[in-house]
């Protein structure tokens, strides 16, 4: 079980570890420009995207678990029915996001209400990054297709690929030519459309046997999303949700001062680097537990989860006592600015307190996801928000000020660690899982 789940997990870390590298990269090089203005700008954009794309982040996740399962069933047809329904879906979303684009900056500034200062360069990242959306989206759908038919390798080319060639073509944007916020957007935006011409040579040179066994006409027909939509409105709520924490938690730091928007913002980068190398090992829970139910095996679904807890727990003491030993070094890697360190160590500890109930939620979102038991995470994370972060925030914010944001969302993890293993035995464990 160890070498099955490793077989998946070390490519996906691999390739996860990558992605808050190259925000971090975006955020060391707007750190050493003349103002912390554009740190703030990068933070404001980079969360507007992240709620953008975290809404759709069902491609990805419902993919896998519904391939993973017709892996697992040996069902040829459903197989190639989850690749081209959820990539007509994807093309569809992101040429209307486009086309929506002028509403949606008009709502976010509103909404996030940043300094006065932050918004012009917010404006100009957004309004180039924005084109890369129909990529973006498609390769949720390329990852999730991939590790639902137990493959981790591809995605580890694709992501390294446009996340490398984007480090690189930032430092030529920026350093190169000068460019400050708008520089890193063209590179998000080249490097997003390479990675989608990746995936689908990647698609249909190794995988055409595959993909043929779908009736195209059915594209068209809305009964045939049924499972789909059924399956992936759960995790579009659930990821609104999740969305919308973040979204908050990013619009209250942008409106005291750029100093502290900047330290937030840093914070959470390291959060997001414990994140994403944890998911490889969610990505390896997603494949297999789809795979495990949809091949009726019981015995190996909990084996899997028993090991998989085991590698959580072991990357999380890793992780706490690399970032409590290194902490100024790390922080200076970010940015030069004093004052945005010093305003950071405030709250560092939150980062490492934040690391037990966020490394419990982010695995068993995996094995849901494998088991398409998306109303569970949908009621779990609803009461998250609603029920905890929020009521947490207003009852702290006069007494704690930027403490609170951050025991709320102390209490938003904690909440969806406890009730994803509560609900476990009902929706995991029992037959109903088979059914």
């Amino acid at each position: 079980m160890n070498r099955e789940i490793l077989r998946l997990a070390i490519p996906s870390i691999l390739s996860s570890i990558s992605v808050p590298l190259l925000s971090s990269a975006d955020y060391m090089l707007m750190g050493r420009m003349d103002s912390p203005v554009h740190m703030g700008a990068i933070f404001v954009g980079s969360t507007i995207f992240n709620a953008i794309y975290w809404a759709f982040a069902f491609l990805r996740m419902g993919t896998t678990g519904m391939t993973a399962q017709a892996f697992g069933a040996k069902d040829s047809k459903e197989i190639a029915r989850c690749f081209w329904q959820a990539a007509a879906v994807a093309l569809c979303a992101g040429l209307v996001l486009i086309l929506l684009s002028k509403a949606i900056e008009v709502l976010a500034i509103y909404l996030m209400d940043p300094a006065a200062e932050v918004i012009d360069p917010t404006l100009a990242y957004f309004r180039i990054r924005i084109l890369a959306a129909p990529a973006a989206l498609l390769l949720y759908v390329f990852n999730g297709w991939f590790f639902g038919m137990q493959n981790a390798r591809y995605p580890l080319y694709l992501t390294l690929v446009v996340n490398l060639l984007n480090i690189g073509l930032n430092f030529f944007f920026v350093l190169g030519l000068g460019m400050k916020s708008e520089g890193v957007a063209y590179a998000t935006l080249a490097a997003q459309y390479c990675g989608l011409l990746g995936g689908l040579a990647l698609i249909f040179f190794n995988y055409q046997d595959e993909i043929k066994h779908f009736a195209f006409q059915e594209l068209g027909k809305l009964k045939a999303y049924t499972r789909f939509f059924n399956v992936n409105s759960d995790i579009f709520v659930r990821s609104v949700m999740l969305n919308l924490t973040f979204v908050y938690f990013a619009a209250k730091s942008s409106q005291v001062d750029p100093v502290l928007l900047a330290a937030n913002g840093i914070l959470l980068q390291l959060i997001f680097l414990f994140s994403y190398a944890v998911d490889g090992f969610a990505y390896a829970a997603e494949s297999l537990t789809g795979r495990f139910i949809g091949a009726r095996d019981r015995l190996s679904l909990s084996s899997l989860i028993r090991y998989l807890f085991r590698w959580g727990a072991a990357f999380s003491i890793l992780y706490i006592l690399t970032f409590a030993l290194f902490t100024n070094f790390i922080l200076g890697l970010y940015t030069t600015d004093l004052a945005v360190v010093d305003r950071a160590l405030q709250f560092f500890p939150w980062v490492l307190l934040l690391t037990v109930p966020s490394v419990v939620a982010f695995l068993w979102d995996g094995i849901y996801i494998g088991a398409t038991a998306s109303g569970a995470m949908r009621n779990n994370m609803l009461m998250a928000t609603l029920l905890f972060f929020f009521p947490v925030f207003f009852l702290l914010k006069s007494s704690l000020g930027n403490h609170a944001l951050w025991a709320a969302l102390m209490a938003f993890m904690t909440v969806r660690a406890l009730g994803l293993t509560v609900l476990a035995k009902r929706y995991i464990y029992t037959p109903l899982s088979f059914d």
